[in-house]
């Protein structure tokens, strides 16, 4: 079956989701400190200073320090986005365009990327941004005493290990030519675009100057990160931990200056995001003012734009523990009972595409969608041929995802299948589907364009989530897609992994879906689908006064 091709590849970091939801009624959101500490009012407002955005999130932030998110979710990621800058701003579609690096190119027969950085980018307090500050902040990240978290991104590079951690008495693989032009050396053969659309969410310039004082292993700690400086779109003012963060804009920004004077970001409940929209107190939420299907038509009632996005930007999975779901029979049996059509048109309606591969549709790697899995009888057959003793499987969702979990529950137990649903917060779901204590969980994630952007993580000794027994197979034939370079060899790599995943089922695919984006009334210039490769052109949002 021929397929429309072009080279991409490699790992997309696992998103375990943020914790502590702080579900804050529309009269208690933020408003503008004073100084060291944090006023508040009956809601958010435009200050006495200037105009102000209000910007609604879901989830908190675990950290300012960008290399150190505990739960890695995008939350924390769209907030970075703000106070920091990185390489390029990515579409969803793939596309790269400049941020602080003006332009780049492949080098070295693929082995390395040279970045021409943009000379009006500086940090907040004034200093120019140089391919040095580049160099030192990898050097630092990589520094095997600095206890990070965001280490792995950079294991791609010369003298790193497989953690990212710099190798004693070998080169690393960062150097500035000079002032403007960074290079960056890779173990394999990187195309700069894939690099970028894998890597660009959690790689950041850090001001080292100003953390060149402080030791390797105590930078994590150190009170340089509630107040940070960065050399992104916006500078930050306060902070109320979990709940309320405070930035101005940075007038000085190399794309432009933002056109309002605060950004007010304030966690709420999910479900009070567009009543809040709705009746001023917001302005704008993220990701890209998402809403869902039901909730259509409440927006436009109220007089709210709604545009579908064109890119998919949710890939929802059921997880498998196959330590305690050890019959490949019974795994097929579970993917056959799941009327995935159903399930679709409940979660997505109609802007939802049944897939039996976590590659995104309609992108180079990907194949038609599979339909018609649904086969009640022949999951009765597999069910009777694995040897299944009756025993309960737990499975975990969000409570969001409650009445999805219960329409699988009933497609399970139709062919005998019994299952218990367990509601708990996102982090736990993804925590107990790591230590084994769930057998399936429902969950959902960002995709990107790389054929391997869900499985090159998911298949390791570090985060071997599905709990394959043997590792081997899967890490073998990752490691065959990663280091070819011929495309037309690649692209048969990736077809023998996926027909070794679809008869392995070790996760069960489910579908893709578009985005529902409100638009603000109140702020023009929003890039609206980039969220979701947690990037906002807020250079560009203008509010008028």
């Amino acid at each position: 079956m021929e397929k429309k091709r072009s080279v991409f590849g490699r790992l997309a970091a696992l998103a375990l989701a943020a914790v502590l939801l702080c579900s804050l009624v529309l009269s208690g959101c933020g408003s503008q400190p004073t100084g060291d500490e944090t006023q508040t009012s009956d809601q958010p407002q435009q200050t006495a200073e200037g105009v102000n955005v209000n910007y609604g999130l879901s989830n908190p932030w675990d950290s300012l320090m960008p290399y150190y998110s505990v739960s890695g979710s995008n939350y924390s990621r769209i907030i970075y986005d703000k106070i920091y800058d990185r390489l390029a701003y990515v579409q969803p579609d793939g596309t790269c365009l400049p941020r602080a690096a003006e332009k780049w190119e492949s080098t070295e027969d693929g082995h390395a990327i040279v970045f021409t950085l943009n000379q009006k980018a500086a940090f907040h307090d004034g200093t120019p941004v140089t391919a040095q500050h580049w160099v030192e902040t990898f050097q630092l990240i990589t520094d095997p005493a600095c206890e990070i978290l965001g280490k792995t991104a950079l294991s791609c590079l010369t003298g790193t290990d497989d953690t990212g951690a710099a190798v004693a008495g070998e080169t690393l693989g960062v150097e500035a030519v000079d002032d403007y032009t960074l290079k960056l050396s890779f173990k394999q053969p990187t195309i700069p675009e894939e690099f970028l659309v894998d890597k660009n969410r959690d790689i950041y310039v850090l001001p080292t100057y100003l953390l060149k004082d402080i030791p390797a292993d105590q930078v994590v700690e150190s009170d340089f990160w509630r107040k940070p400086i960065g050399s992104g779109p916006c500078k930050f003012v306060s902070e109320v931990s979990g709940s309320n963060l405070v930035l101005e804009a940075n007038k000085d920004y190399q794309l432009g200056a933002p056109g309002f004077d605060t950004l007010t970001i304030t966690v709420m409940d999910k479900s009070n995001l567009l009543t809040a929209l709705i009746s001023g107190d917001l302005d704008y939420y993220a990701f890209g003012g998402n809403v869902s299907e039901e909730n259509k038509t409440v927006a436009e009632q109220a007089g709210f734009t709604v545009e579908e996005g064109t890119t998919p930007t949710n890939f929802y999975e059921l997880m498998l523990n196959c330590a305690t779901i050890d019959s490949v029979d019974l795994r097929q049996a579970i993917n056959k009972a799941l009327d995935k059509e159903l399930l679709c048109q409940q979660s997505a309606g109609t802007r939802g595409t049944v897939t039996g591969s976590s590659i995104l549709p309609d992108t180079p790697y990907s194949s038609p969608a599979v339909t018609g899995t649904y086969d009640p009888a022949g999951a009765e057959a597999l069910v009777a041929k694995s040897g299944y003793d009756g025993k309960t499987f737990s499975l975990a969702c969000t409570s969001q995802r409650a009445s999805l979990a219960a329409l699988v529950q009933q497609d399970l137990e139709a062919v005998g299948i019994k299952v218990e649903i367990e509601t708990v917060d996102s982090a736990t779901m993804f925590a107990g589907m790591s230590d084994g204590t769930y057998d399936m969980g429902l969950a959902s994630h960002t995709p990107t364009t790389l054929p391997l952007w869900f499985t090159a993580s998911r298949f390791t000794e570090e985060n071997n989530i599905f709990h394959v027994p043997d590792l081997a197979p899967y890490t073998e034939m990752l490691s065959a897609v990663n280091e070819e370079t011929d495309e037309t060899n690649r692209i048969a790599l990736v077809d023998e992994f996926e027909a070794y995943l679809t008869e392995e089922m070790p996760f069960i695919p489910l579908w893709f879906s578009n985005a529902l984006h409100v638009h603000s009334k109140t702020v023009t210039g929003i890039d609206y689908a980039a969220s979701s490769s947690c990037n906002e052109n807020v250079w560009e949002w203008v509010k008028a006064q």
